[in-house]
């Protein structure tokens, strides 16, 4: 398994920009597919983006597309999650995620970060 550990995180206002990290140990991530799920207070964790281990293709939920962006470094075991145009709405804990396969489910994801917050003010 890979241990995953997420920062970036904190206060900022509606329409700053943020970019969370993902630091990988214990396995290269270069074989494995990676995501970044969010989870609002009271709300189930929910599918953000992801990158494909093998093809790099990127995946979006709607409610991000085009305002987020996923990157991945495997020479650095790290992946990015570039938020533009915050929304208070964005407000979220974040946590990265990593697997064999991946989708976008949370089930589809074996491994987790312990996550990080992200507050947006507006």
């Amino acid at each position: 398994q890979v241990q995953l550990a997420e920062s970036g995180g904190g206060l900022v206002q509606a329409g700053d920009s943020l970019r969370l990290s993902c630091a990988a140990s214990g396995r290269t991530v270069s074989y494995y597919t990676m995501g970044w799920f969010r989870q609002a207070p009271g709300k189930e964790r929910e599918f953000v983006a992801r990158i494909n281990w093998r093809t790099s293709r990127t995946y979006y939920a709607d409610s991000v597309k085009g305002q987020f962006t996923i990157s991945r470094d495997n020479a650095k075991n790290l992946v990015y999650l570039q938020m533009n145009s915050l929304k208070p709405e964005d407000t979220a804990d974040y946590y990265c995620a990593a697997d064999t396969v991946g989708g976008a489910q949370t089930t589809d994801f074996g491994s987790w970060g312990q996550g990080i917050q992200v507050v947006v003010s507006s």
